[in-house]
C-alpha cells in the first residue's frame, strides 16, 4: 500500500468521535427511573456513586446483564432476552452504534437514503448466545439477518431468543458453523447475496491475555485489584479467545472474503486494537479490495473503529443497489 493511500486511511480513522451515533437511543444519560419501571429487578443494583448520583455497579456481571435487559425492553420492545450467564453480555449502546454506522454506509450513493425492509440481508459472523446485532438491525431498520456461530449452545440460545419475541420471528435465522476455522465457507451459499457482513471478533489470543484484560477493566471500574476477577460482561472462550487473537482472525476473514467477493456488497468488522490497522490495510490491499472505509466509534476514553471493504467495482455497486434495494 502506497504512503498516500495509507495516510488517507489513517486520517479517516482519526476523525473525532465524542458521542454515540446521532440515531442511538442512548446518547443521553440512562433514565434509570424508566428502566427500573420496565425491569423492576434492576432496582436492587442501583446505588449512589461517589458523586451522589444513582448509577449501576459496572463491575458486577449481574448488574450489567440486568441493565442491558432493561435497555432492550424499554427502548427496543424486546421483552424476552434470556441467555446463559457464562456468555458475553453485550453493551447495547455500542452494539447499536455499529448497526447505525452500517445503515449510513448503505445510504452512501443511494438516492433513497438508508435502505430499510427485509430485502436488506446481513450476515452476523459470531452471533453469540444473545443475538444482539440481529435484534438491533431488525428493530431499527427491519433488515433480515443470518447469524452464524461455531458454538451449538450459542446458536440454540439465539434461536430461543428469536422464538421468544414475536417481532423477531421469520426475520432472523441462525446457522451453525461446523468448520471452526472457517468464517464464510459453509455459511454463505454459492448463490446467496448479502448486503452486509458484520463481526465483533474474538479479542484475545489466550486465556491469560483475557484474564489480564479483565483485571485492568475491573480495576478501572471499581478501583479493586483482583487476582482472578469475574468477567463483568461474562463471555466464554469462543467469544473472547482465538489463536492469534483479533489480528489473525481478521487476516483469515479478509483472505476468505475474497472468495465471496461477488456474494456481498460490504464486508465489515470491529477492530479494537489500533495497532492492527496497518496490517489490515496491507492485507486488504494485497487481496485487491476495491474500496476500504474506516469508521471511528467510541465515547469518552474508549475508542474503537469499524473497517469495511468491498470487492465490487463502482458499476457493480450501482447495479447491486438498483436490483436489490
Amino acid at each position: 500500500m502506497d504512503k498516500s493511500k495509507f495516510d488517507k486511511l489513517q486520517a479517516e480513522k482519526r476523525s473525532s468521535v465524542e458521542r454515540l451515533h446521532i440515531r442511538n437511543k442512548n446518547r443521553e444519560r440512562y433514565d434509570l427511573t424508566a428502566l427500573i419501571h420496565s425491569t423492576p429487578e434492576l432496582k436492587s443494583y442501583v446505588k449512589p456513586n461517589k458523586f451522589g448520583d444513582d448509577s449501576i455497579d459496572f463491575s458486577s456481571p449481574a448488574a450489567v446483564k440486568l441493565l442491558n435487559k432493561a435497555l432492550l425492553n424499554y427502548y427496543y420492545g424486546i421483552r424476552n432476552w434470556e441467555f446463559p450467564d457464562e456468555n458475553l453480555c453485550p453493551p447495547i449502546p455500542g452494539r447499536a452504534d455499529y448497526i447505525h454506522h452500517m445503515a449510513d454506509l448503505l445510504a452512501e450513493n443511494n438516492p433513497n437514503g438508508i435502505p430499510q425492509g427485509n430485502q436488506i440481508t446481513c450476515l452476523d459472523v459470531g452471533v453469540g448466545a444473545t443475538c444482539i446485532y440481529p435484534i438491533l438491525g431488525v428493530t431499527e431498520y427491519d433488515w433480515s439477518f443470518i447469524g452464524s456461530d461455531i458454538d451449538p449452545k450459542s446458536v440454540a440460545s439465539s434461536r430461543h431468543v428469536v422464538e421468544a419475541n414475536s417481532s423477531l420471528r421469520n426475520k432472523i435465522t441462525c446457522r451453525l458453523q461446523t468448520r471452526p476455522k472457517a468464517i464464510f465457507s459453509g455459511i454463505i451459499g454459492n448463490e446467496e447475496k448479502f448486503d452486509l457482513t458484520i463481526c465483533n471478533p474474538p479479542f484475545h489470543s489466550s486465556l491469560d491475555d483475557a484474564q489480564n484484560g479483565t483485571r485492568r477493566k475491573i480495576k478501572n471500574l471499581s478501583g479493586k485489584q483482583l487476582k482472578m476477577p469475574e468477567l463483568n460482561f461474562s463471555g466464554n472462550s469462543n467469544e473472547l479467545i482465538c489463536e492469534g487473537g483479533e489480528f489473525q482472525f481478521l487476516m483469515n476473514m479478509i483472505q476468505e472474503s475474497k472468495k465471496f467477493s461477488k456474494n456481498c456488497y460490504w464486508f465489515s468488522s470491529l477492530v479494537s486494537k489500533e495497532s492492527n490497522l496497518k496490517g489490515i490495510y496491507q492485507s486488504l490491499d494485497k487481496n485487491q479490495a476495491v474500496q476500504i472505509k474506516t469508521i471511528p466509534m467510541g465515547t469518552g476514553n474508549k475508542r474503537s473503529r469499524i473497517v469495511c471493504w468491498t470487492f465490487l467495482s463502482k458499476t457493480e455497486q450501482k447495479e447491486w443497489r438498483q436490483t436489490r434495494w
